[in-house]
């Protein structure tokens, strides 16, 4: 009957919606039951303690599974309001469960196959920080329910690929067997042995009746025990018990009444709509009390380590930085300001990482196969691995999505400040991920190279040119592109301090010069954008530029001046930062008058008519220098030649602006 329960609160929900997945909590609702009963340590008055272990629905259309337990087991806000209430604006129960509106939801799964691969980054999460502080702060499993589809998105051999050979034995995955997808049946598409598959990734495989309590109970106990990764194959059936079972309209045409109650009936149940009797609630209560048990004897291990500690792991999973971390920014930009390098912002970055990641011990870095290119790797870190879990880099291999989501599933643990790097073109590949970290509001951090028409001589396939636009266009993220190292240093600085959004820095591959020469403690790129360089006598052109075109900018600048052209130079490292400065300060940075000119290595439609031909702009006193096109295959110098992305063309437009 505790299983039943789950099944007759998807069939009301759905009912009542009209709309929605039910397949999977009816088809699941077996194993659910035992791994809450039996297995599950968590406890719905404290949800996100530490040590928890974590539940992870992957396929994100079985959300009346994970809704049906929270309000089962006691979690107070999935109220039978809610429940009742699925799908429709206002409830916190939508369509796919999302992560900070649903106190036990772990992640936003809507697309297939993200849970699985953030499940990954939960289990290395837990890895390194038992490794970090010990057994009896951190030792938790990671439980994933995943369905057909899950497996066949691309993104899960990519995780269960880096699970196997990591080793990650807190891990384990079950898979809803239940051979049907929304087109139907399984074989339509696919024919792949799943069992074989893991196996060959170096997983422990286990198949099994998923509606046999008995069988998952040992199955689950057995895979504790493998040190290997685990995926317990249990076969099912969707929608059991309604005349739609192992049919594709098990997804979600669960409504007509007649069969619901044929269904209700099968299993025993006869209450009214959305009626639990008091015995299974109280029976499911109390499986969620058995985690007030367990977080207490937590509380005491965790008051028996010194208060160094304990203020160490409480500070990272706040999600503060250490007190001395604008210091050490601060010496870094002093000494870049004295010593003036020229260096690739790729570069920057690495010099930055430095000195970060010695005193964050919570950073943990890596790259998608490109780690001498992206530069992320520092000194100190140590390389995870199966004989060093106190590692903080990860050598992913190419595996962007995979990486991206991972990185999520680490900030999504706590504890950790994850970052990771590919070429800026490669954000196609990591950007499902991206996306659902804006959505999450989590502050994973993308460092992305290699970051224009620069690249060169690997030609348009490697060279961003819309790049800059799509991450400019996502809600609730940051995007950088320093023009120097101590802009660098200091979109680092902002990176690691945010709690609720993503970070992405766009970085050079080719050598840029150190513009910030004058050296300030206020750290200017939180500002979005700001005055580089004055005009001298009356101001008639302001140009704007990001990252390698400030240099550009300040060339131009020089030519104008010269000329008797009075002109401004704005540094404009993050749209996004200026856009949140109030009127008073854009006013003073972006006053109306002079002609603007922006420039930079990549098309239009990136934020710029924002500044162009808002901010007090006009048409007719406006002109972008840029990409309208793909690049080509050239050194890079020539490719900004031939694209007319030169001083020489910056001052021919601010002239003709000028009449």
């Amino acid at each position: 009957m505790r299983a039943a329960a789950i099944r007759a609160l998807t069939l009301d929900a759905v009912a009542a919606a009209n709309s929605g997945h039910s397949g999977m909590p009816m088809g699941m609702a077996d194993v659910a039951t035992v791994l809450f009963e039996k297995h599950l340590k968590f406890d719905p008055k404290a949800p996100r303690w530490a040590d928890r272990d974590r539940f992870i629905l992957s396929a994100g259309h079985g959300s009346m599974l994970i809704y049906s337990l929270l309000y089962l087991t006691g979690y107070e806000d999935v109220t039978l309001d809610q429940i009742k209430n699925f799908r429709q604006w206002g409830a916190i129960t939508a369509g796919h469960p999302e992560y900070g509106h649903v106190s036990g939801v772990e992640t936003t799964t809507g697309p297939l196959g993200q849970g699985i691969a953030n499940a990954v980054g939960f289990a290395m999460a837990e890895e390194i920080q038992r490794a970090r502080y010990g057994k009896k702060i951190v030792d938790h499993h990671t439980y994933v329910i995943a369905g057909d589809g899950c497996l066949m998105e691309g993104i899960s051999q990519e995780a269960i690929g880096l699970a196997g050979r990591h080793e990650l034995s807190k891990l384990i995955v079950f898979w809803d067997n239940n051979d049907i997808t929304i087109d139907g049946k399984v074989s339509l598409s696919d024919r792949t042995n799943q069992v074989k598959r893991f196996q060959a990734s170096g997983w422990h495989v286990q198949e099994i009746d998923g509606h046999d309590p008995v069988a998952i109970d040992a199955a689950i106990t057995k895979a504790k025990s493998t040190g290997k990764p685990s995926m317990i194959a249990c076969k099912t059936h969707i929608a059991l018990g309604h005349a739609a079972q192992d049919t594709s309209k098990g997804h979600g045409a669960l409504t007509d009444a007649d069969q619901m109650k044929a269904a209700k009936e099968g299993y025993g149940w006869t209450t009214g709509p959305f009626t639990v009797p008091a015995d299974v609630k109280a029976q499911w209560e109390a499986m969620g009390g058995r985690g007030a048990k367990a977080r207490g004897e937590w509380n005491t291990r965790f008051a028996s380590i010194s208060e160094r500690k304990q203020a160490e792991f409480n500070r990272a999973y706040a999600g503060d930085a250490p007190k001395r971390l604008s210091a050490v920014v601060r010496a870094l930009k002093k000494q870049i300001s004295e010593e003036q390098p020229k260096v690739a912002t790729r570069k920057s970055s690495e010099m930055a990482l430095e000195v970060i990641n010695p005193i964050m011990g919570e950073t943990v870095g890596g790259s998608a196969d490109l780690t001498g290119s992206n530069n992320t790797k520092t000194g100190d870190m140590g390389v995870f691995d199966t004989d060093n879990r106190k590692g903080r880099y990860i050598y992913w291999g190419i595996r962007e999505h995979g990486m991206a989501a991972a990185m999520n599933g680490m900030a999504l643990h706590g504890g950790i400040r994850p970052y990771g790097g590919t070429f800026f073109v490669f954000t196609d590949y990591a950007r499902p991920s991206m996306r659902l970290a804006a959505l999450m509001g989590i502050p994973t951090v993308f460092v992305m190279t290699h970051d224009s028409i620069g690249v060169g001589e690997d030609g348009p396939t490697h060279q961003p040119v819309e790049h800059l636009a799509i991450c400019r266009a996502t809600p609730n993220s940051y995007t950088f592109r320093p023009a120097d190292t101590v802009e660098t240093a200091e979109a680092w600085e902002i990176a690691l301090t945010s709690k609720d959004k993503p970070s992405v820095l766009a970085l050079t591959r080719q050598g840029l010069p150190t513009v910030r020469t004058e050296h300030k403690n206020k750290n200017l790129v939180a500002q979005g954008g700001y005055v580089l360089a004055e005009a001298e006598g009356k101001r008639q052109a302001i140009l704007i530029a990001t990252g390698s075109e400030v240099e550009l900018a300040l060339k131009a600048r020089d030519i104008l001046q010269d000329a008797g052209i009075g002109t401004r130079v704005v540094s404009m490292p993050c749209m996004e930062l200026f856009a949140e400065q109030d009127e008073t300060y854009r006013r003073r940075v972006l006053p109306a008058g002079p002609v603007r000119v922006g420039i930079e290595a990549a098309v239009r439609n990136g934020g710029w008519d924002k500044l162009l031909l808002g901010e007090r702009g006009r048409e007719a006193k406006q002109a972008f220098v840029g990409m309208d096109s793909f690049g080509a295959s050239a050194p890079a110098g020539t490719l900004f030649e031939k694209f007319g992305i030169t001083a020489e063309n910056v001052t021919a437009k601010v002239r003709e602006l000028l009449g």
